[in-house]
Formats: C-alpha cells, structure tokens, sequence
C-alpha cells in the first residue's frame, strides 16, 4: 500500500515540484494551498506524513502543526520557510514538527528527508509492539515508550513527540553525561550543527513538567560545559 504525503504549500511550483519527486519515488501524494485547508486534510485523510510551509494563508505552520500536536495527531512533520533562522528551527521543532528543510532546497533531499523520517516513524512503532510490556520507573517517574504515556505521582503528563522521545533517551541513559552534540544525534537523528539551544528548549520543556523547581532539578542535571545527566531523585 502506497503511503500518502500531504504537501500544504500556497507556492504552486514548490508543490507541483515536490508532488511530481514524491510520486516518482512511489508516494501518493495530497496538496494544500491554504493553511485551513490542509489542517482538515491532516484530519480527514490521515497521511503518513505532512510536508508544512511556515507561510501559509488563512493558518499558518505553526498554528497547524500546533493544533495537531494539541488533538494529539502524531503524523510525522517536515516543515518549510524561506526564513534561514535559528529561531523557526527552534520554534518549528519545539512545537513537534520532525524535520526542518530550508528553502531553496533540492526536491531529492526533500524525498530523502522524508525516508529517512517515515523510518523512524515505523522503527518507533515496531518498538513500542514489541515491547508492550515495558516500564521505566525514576522514583516517582513512570513511563511507558510503547504506550507514548508518562506519569508523575500517578498523574499522566502531556508531551510532544519529540520531547517524549528525549525524555525517555535520557531514561535509557540515565547516570550518563551526554553531550547536546550526542542528544542531537540519537533523538533528531541528524546534525543540526551550531543549533544546540533546540536541545535547551527541550530540556527546559521536559524540567517544567517533570521537576517540582525546575530551578532546582532532581532528575536532569546540568552538567556544566559538557551536557546533561538523568539521576534518580536522592532521598530526602
């Protein structure tokens, strides 16, 4: 069964271009022109993955990619902008989005980039099967990566995609100084050289959710000029 790629992109071209790639490749492929319009394609047609300009009328990237994380829509992202900014990498991802591609770009590293996303799309879900029976437990920490669900003090926190994917890499390795450099690699899966604040974000995001004082941590620490280090809280 051909896998569907919804383009949400209000530049003809670009869309036209990326559409004829991704059918060359064996895709089926939707297309959007207007933010409004896409974001109920997401919803009524379910792709396997949602290729999202920034730029869009009527609802903007952020907004789209926002709603579905918020409705709890998991369909892999890769966001576009014309705009080469740290800050729209950082906000893009923050926000759920999977990947990030900077325009202009060549349509075969598009379709590369999608592979390479629908991959470990698949590779998360094949896990998360075979280990339905999995638990990580941290004290009061308990989560569950076949079933995307954590709790603290038996209350269920609310995570992005990506945040829940840091979260529990730093589990796996928890008493481990990893590097942003490191975390960048296993979590995001590429190098975002020189973006390290994207990691920040994300450790910030977690420690508000997680931490009693994220001003205090317990469970992530800073270890200064090297990264971050998961520890079970110490008794009190």
């Amino acid at each position: 069964m051909q896998k569907k790629i919804l383009i949400i992109e209000d530049e003809q071209s670009i869309a036209t271009l990326l559409s004829y790639n991704l059918k060359q490749a064996g895709y089926e492929t939707l297309i959007a022109s207007d933010g409004k319009e896409g974001f109920e394609m997401a919803l009524s047609e379910m792709p396997s993955l949602i290729v999202l300009d920034l730029m869009l009328p009527s609802m903007d990237g952020v907004e789209i990619c926002k709603e579905l994380r918020l409705q709890k829509v998991g369909i892999p992202i890769i966001m576009l902008t014309a705009k080469d900014e740290e800050f729209d990498k950082v906000l893009g991802l923050e926000l759920g989005a999977d990947d990030y591609m900077t325009k202009p770009f060549s349509p075969r590293e598009v379709v590369a980039r999608i592979k390479a996303v629908l991959r470990r799309s698949e590779g998360l879900k094949v896990t998360r099967e075979d280990s339905s029976s999995s638990e990580m437990k941290l004290g009061k920490l308990k989560v569950y990566p076949e079933r995307y669900e954590a709790f603290l003090n038996d209350e269920q926190l609310e995570f992005t995609p990506k945040e829940f994917e840091l979260l529990v890499y730093l589990m796996e390795n928890k008493n481990r100084v990893l590097t942003r450099d490191q975390l960048l690699s296993a979590v995001w899966k590429y190098d975002f050289a020189g973006d390290t604040r994207i990691v920040d974000v994300h450790i910030s995001h977690l420690r508000d959710k997680i931490e009693e004082n994220s001003r205090k941590p317990v469970f992530i620490k800073t270890i200064r000029g090297l990264g971050y280090k998961f520890e079970e809280p110490k008794p009190v």
